[in-house]
């Protein structure tokens, strides 16, 4: 048996809102050797005649573009956290249960009671989402595979900027939290493999992977720059950092649910100040939009009684 261990985040880039990242957990019937071409093989076609864009998980980039596909990104991810836990989450506190609480820092945003009261599914069929999961669930197990656990962890503007006047920087954070997230899930006694995204342009991840995984040794595999691997021979792990890994399932399904709560994050973000300020436009807070999105926005955080340390992070 084998445990494979696919993580990727959303919302490194913008201003406003969290940084989400996300982990799966898969454990297959298989060596480390054949993971690869097993999961591969993860998802049923329904006719010869199936389009790539009818997949259930793939990179959420692909899914969801320009504020089009949340209902195919909503039913993927649902369709996970139903496999992974066996049932549906039907409120924003179910979800977060499901992921293993999605906020690791007492610091929160100021639209987090909006979050929590949103309702699930938003815009997909939650009817649609368990069939599918169904159908996943049986294509899987038929190839010795299983969905075992997703997790989320969302760093709010607060934490962020608290963590970066620590001395740390964006790319630290991100493979910070991520490495966090991957040896929470790490099994005791089973071989694993680990699948991450590049980081920022990062390269180099020995002492970071080290230090998270509490790895008294840390083998370098390689370091090129489409791909950073690492072994770990006490716990019989590899950890690889890959250009373009949203290609691999469990990837992808960590990219998809990455995309799902932040864009929930920033609903429930614009739903929160666009109240307060009656004709204010909502944002994705990526930086240009977002630069006009605090100049309008300035009177009603002011009137909030809030710093902007508590919105806006800093780069």
């Amino acid at each position: 048996m084998t445990v494979v261990i696919g993580t990727d985040e959303a919302g490194y880039g913008p201003n406003l809102g969290p940084l989400v990242v996300a982990a799966t957990a898969w454990r297959l019937d298989a060596p480390p050797a054949d993971v690869e071409r097993v999961l591969a093989e993860a998802e049923p076609a329904t006719s010869p005649q199936r389009r790539r864009r009818e997949r259930l998980w793939m990179d959420s980039k692909q899914v969801y573009r320009g504020g089009t596909g949340f209902a195919a990104l909503e039913r993927g991810v649902l369709a996970g956290v139903a496999l992974a836990i066996g049932g549906m989450p039907a409120a924003w506190p179910a979800l977060d249960a499901a992921l293993g609480g999605i906020h690791g820092s007492p610091e929160r945003a100021p639209e987090d009671g909006r979050l929590a009261g949103l309702m699930l599914p938003q815009e997909s069929s939650a009817g649609d989402a368990a069939e599918r999961a169904g159908e996943m669930a049986d294509h899987l197990r038929r190839r010795g595979a299983a969905l075992i656990a997703i997790r989320c962890r969302a760093v709010e503007p607060a934490e962020f900027n608290r963590l970066l006047a620590g001395g740390r920087n964006k790319s630290d954070i991100l493979s910070q939290v991520t490495l966090g997230l991957a040896a929470a899930l790490l099994p005791a006694g089973e071989p694993a493999v680990v699948w991450c995204d590049r980081h920022g342009g990062r390269k180099h991840y020995a002492p970071l992977v080290a230090s998270e995984f509490a790895a008294p040794l840390v083998r370098v595999v390689e370091e090129t720059p489409a791909r950073s691997a690492y072994e770990l021979p006490e716990a019989g792990c590899r950890i690889e950092f890959s250009v373009g890994g949203e290609s691999r399932t469990p990837v992808a399904l960590a990219s998809m649910t990455a995309k799902y709560v932040r864009e929930l994050a920033m609903r429930a973000f614009n739903a929160h100040w666009c109240d307060r300020m009656p004709g204010l436009g909502p944002t994705a807070g990526y930086p240009v939009d977002a630069l006009r999105w605090r100049r309008e926005a300035a009177a009603a955080v002011a009137r909030e009684g809030i710093t902007w340390d508590q919105v806006w992070r800093q780069a």
